[in-house]
């Protein structure tokens, strides 16, 4: 288990004793994921892109508190809002 960092050591650990809980609307919760999932299934095309640090580390851990990889995350968000289901918040 040594390539998991400790945020996902302690996780582990607490699903090991019995620590965690399913979440009330965890079948919702999986439905929606594998709507994201069919979303991105078909992938034609490949880019590289550059992030700052702290960007890429919030999408991490988002994407680590959904339960999904983050490059399908980052996928996600960017065909929402290619669709205009995402959009700006101007203030």
């Amino acid at each position: 288990m040594s390539h998991l960092d400790q945020e996902e050591r302690d996780i582990l650990e607490a699903y090991e004793q019995g620590k965690l809980k399913r979440s009330k609307n965890a079948e919702d919760i999986q439905q929606r994921h594998a709507t994201y999932a069919e979303a991105t299934v078909r992938k034609d095309q490949r880019i590289s892109i550059r992030l700052p640090s702290k960007d890429l580390r919030a999408l991490q851990k988002k994407a680590l508190s959904e339960g999904i990889p983050y490059q399908t995350l980052i996928g996600s968000i960017l065909h929402k809002y290619a669709e205009g289901r995402l959009q700006e918040v101007e203030n």
